[in-house]
Formats: structure tokens, sequence, C-alpha cells
């Protein structure tokens, strides 16, 4: 079986006879199984190369044919065959295949159902993440400054007139030389009637602000010069304030921050503060208790807002700009 593979082998490779190639090597395994193929012999030497063929004639200018290739040498001599190796050893082959299932046996009869166990309450799971803080509302408005003049308390009237003494008890009799019992006291005379409330004081004088103090506020959104509807309803309240307080004036300031992230617009500040002395006039707040000038503190002026400050109207009243 070996030497007609190896003579195929031979008629593929080198087209020569098998006859000349030498038989192998009978091998006598003991088992049954075959073994791995041995190690390869080593090649033999290479033959001696054949006799180059004559040169074809040569073409013309241009390329011509290619000559006829010559003879190969005979192919040499093949070496001996190598020793075969030792027996492979013996290993389990893979495992089959599963078989397939067999069928289903009948059914058995459903046992009873066993008593209920005692339920127990499982342990309470971890509390969900917090949700996150809704967003905070807006800042209200803050509500209109109360009044700051109080007028003072009148005097308090005169006492009345006290009432008239009750008669005296009568004197108990002398005692004895020797020390005798003290005699009944005599009852209290009665409360004289109270006397009548006396005349209410006559007013004090109007309280002094010797400063202009801020007391309300007008805002104003974007390049807007009108004034807001509460904002009108403000200079309602501070023409009744004035009215019932006659000595006070208002002042107008509608300067900006000049450190403000908006550019300072003097003529939107113009407009506004006229909006507001229009509104005051409206009112019933006469001409000549309006003025108009920076006189609230710089350092709190901001874009967007004319303030309105209270004084005494007189000459001594200093700026707080001053």
């Amino acid at each position: 079986m070996r030497g007609s593979i190896w003579c195929l082998a031979g008629a593929a490779l080198f087209a020569v006879s098998c006859s000349t190639a030498p038989p192998p090597e009978q091998v006598t395994y003991t088992n049954s199984l075959v073994g791995p193929p041995g190690y390869q012999g080593p090649a033999g030497p290479v033959g001696p190369q054949g006799a180059v063929g004559p040169a074809g004639p040569q073409g013309y200018v241009m390329t011509g044919p290619a000559g006829a290739e010559g003879p190969a040498g005979p192919i040499g001599p093949q070496g001996a065959i190598g020793v075969a190796g030792p027996a492979g050893d013996v290993m389990a082959g893979g495992r089959g295949m599963t078989g397939a299932a067999g069928p289903m046996g009948a059914q058995g009869e459903v046992g009873e159902m066993g008593a209920r166990g005692a339920s127990m309450v499982g342990p309470m799971g971890p509390t969900g993440p917090a949700g996150p803080a809704g967003a905070q509302g807006a800042a209200g408005y803050a509500g209109v400054k109360g009044p700051t003049l109080v007028g003072p308390v009148g005097p308090i009237g005169n006492a009345g007139v006290a009432g008239a003494q009750g008669a005296g008890g009568s004197t108990g009799a002398q005692g004895y030389a020797t020390a005798g019992s003290a005699g009944a006291m005599g009852p209290s005379g009665d409360v004289g009637e109270q006397g009548p409330a006396g005349a209410a004081g006559a007013q004090g004088a109007a309280g002094i602000v010797g400063h202009w103090t801020a007391y309300r506020d007008f805002t104003f959104y974007g390049d807007q010069s009108d004034l807001q509807p509460s904002d009108v309803t403000m200079t309602n309240e501070i023409a009744s304030y004035l009215a019932n307080n006659p000595s006070l004036q208002i002042g107008i300031d509608g300067s900006t921050n000049p450190s403000g992230a908006v550019p300072t617009n003097q003529e939107l500040n113009d407009r506004r503060v006229n909006a507001v002395k229009t509104a005051l006039l409206n009112a019933g707040v006469p001409a000549d208790k309006i003025q108009i000038g920076p006189f609230g503190d710089p350092q709190l002026r901001r874009d967007g807002r004319v303030e309105a400050l209270l004084s005494t109207g007189n000459s001594s009243v200093s700026r707080l700009s001053d």
C-alpha cells in the first residue's frame, strides 16, 4: 500500500517510473489503532544540474519571441525513507452526540397542598433619592412704606377736684386710768365725685425732616417711561399724605448709577421723572411742593427706578448728596 503511494507521488512530482524506488520498510503494529506517522526523513542530495540549452537567435531591434526552453536535467535519486516513529498512545475519542430524549412518562397524581407557612414581613427597601429641589419662586414686591410722621400726643388733662373729706368719727369715751380697751374706729367718709376731664391741650408743632428721606419708589422696565397701575395708585397716597402734612415737600430723584450694567440714558430718565411729576400734579399735589434733583444717596441709586423723597419745606433742609 505505501509502495503504491510513493509511486503515485513520484509520478506526480518527477514523471519517472517507480520501479527504481526501494520498497518501504514494512512496519507491523501491535495495536489495532494506527498511531501518528513518523517524522519525515531527510531529503536526498540534489542531482547535478542539466546542461543549459543553446540560446536562441538574437531578435531584431523590436523584441522578438522568446527562444525555446532547454530540457530539464534528470532528477536525482530519492533518499532513503526515515525510520517510522513510535506508536501513538491510545486516546479516548470525543464524546458522542446526546441521544434523543425518551417519551415523557405519565404525570403522577397531584399531592395534597401543604399547610401555608407563616407570612413574614420583608425588610423595608432603601429610601429612594430625594427629588431635585424646585426652583425658588420670585421674590414679592416690597410693600409700600407707611407714613413716617405721627403727630405728638396731647398733654394729659388736669386732675379732677378732690371730693370733700368725710366727717370724722366720734371720739370714744376716755378710758379709766388703768388701761382700758380701745374704742371702735369710726367709719370712713364717702368718696367725693370725680371731677370733669380737662380740656385737650393744643397740638404740638409739626416734626421737622432735616434731610431728604426716601419715601416711595417708582419702577420702570426696559426703555418705558409709563407708570405702572400700582404706581398711579401710589401717587394718590402721596397726595393724601402731603395734604395731611402741609409742612412737607416731595422730591423726585431720577438719577442713575453710572457704574450700572445699563448705560446712562439721560433722555429716558428725564421722561420718567416728568411722568412721575405729572402723575403727582394730577393727584392734587401743588406744583410748589414738588422738587426735581439728585436728592438720594448716590451709593443706593440703581437703573430703572425713580425715587420719591420727603423733607420739611424750609431753606435749612440739606440734601443727602451734599
